[in-house]
């Protein structure tokens, strides 16, 4: 219920309003100031400005990890940036599940570290194509081993190893895995109430889809606060010419060897003749020696080349290039 005035403080309001010790234009514009609520147990470090940096930054690390980890897992991968948020550290540790799958990583030269957590089911699925399987995850979680946790951290340190490239606008930096844990409980290096950011990444190996979370302190990122904006970001980007291109380009590539073959010829021979095959029998081909031989790239008929010998080898000489609309 509101309070009501008595009549000597209705008395006395009208009379300062008479007199002019109060101004009525200047308590309305008072009046209408909206309040603003300042939360002490979460203050405001994070503004939205840095937060939208930090989500350009990890959309470019998003392209690098779609276009290297496919490399390595022979599975398709997309990779997209879903939000960014400010939270307590306590927020974040308690919203995590066992078994969890968290990098620890050493942001040097920033002070102290961020973490990685990366889903269960993104785990097995990496283990599981590792392996020479087709990247499914496990139907029941549980503990990971030994074996599968060194080869989840080898796939992480690639993963690390990416943070480079984008974070070289605002810092050069060399993070390095200090450790992986799977409780959760383990991972209490930040105080409960210290301010951390968050970025939800989601990422898609194949069909199996997860989701990977980028925690960054507030006492890391301190130092460079005042580089994470928009306004800074763009003016200190640089385009790469056509040289630094072609390289990146040459150096991708390179990553992603391919199986390449020279056709001799055919022959149809029983199936009696094939196992008594010795060493110095000689199987006759439906290619003349002068014949070019078609040159396979995969699986995809690329060249024709002559044979011939290069050094102590074997090799083939190119002749021509078979376009797609040949």
């Amino acid at each position: 219920m509101s309070d009501v005035l008595s009549q000597s403080e209705i008395d006395s309001l009208l009379n300062a309003l008479s007199s002019g010790e109060l101004d009525a234009d200047e308590m309305k514009e008072n009046k209408d100031k909206p309040l603003k609520n300042y939360d002490f147990a979460r203050p405001s470090k994070f503004s939205r400005e840095h937060l939208r940096t930090m989500e350009i930054i990890f959309e470019n690390y998003g392209r690098l990890l779609s276009t290297n980890l496919p490399g390595y897992l022979r599975k398709n991968v997309q990779v997209e940036v879903m939000s960014s948020e400010a939270v307590i550290y306590s927020e974040f540790s308690n919203a995590m599940s066992n078994p969890v799958l968290l990098g620890i990583v050493n942001f040097s030269p920033m002070p102290g570290n961020i973490v990685i957590e990366l889903a269960s089911n993104l785990g097995y699925t990496i283990v599981d194509r590792m392996l020479g399987g087709v990247g499914e995850p496990l139907e029941r979680e549980r503990e990971f081993s030994e074996i599968e946790l060194l080869i989840i951290e080898r796939i992480m340190n690639v993963c690390i190893n990416l943070l480079r490239e984008p974070w070289k606008n605002v810092m050069e930096i060399h993070p390095r895995l200090e450790r992986i844990e799977t409780n959760s409980q383990f991972a209490q290096f930040i105080a409960p109430s210290e301010m951390v950011a968050v970025i939800t990444i989601k990422i898609k190996i194949g069909d199996v889809e997860g989701r990977m979370n980028m925690c960054l302190p507030y006492i890391t990122l301190e130092d460079v606060m005042d580089k994470l904006n928009t306004k800074y970001w763009f003016s200190t980007m640089q385009e790469q010419d056509a040289e630094e291109y072609a390289e990146l380009m040459e150096n991708l590539i390179s990553r992603a060897p391919m199986p390449v073959k020279a056709v001799l010829g055919q022959s149809a021979i029983t199936v009696n003749d094939f196992i008594n095959l010795q060493v110095g029998d000689i199987i006759r081909l439906d290619t003349k020696l002068e014949d070019e031989l078609n040159v396979y790239v995969g699986n995809i008929k690329k060249f024709t080349a002559l044979p011939g010998a290069s050094g102590d080898h074997y090799a083939v000489r190119v002749t021509s290039v078979i376009r797609e609309e040949q």
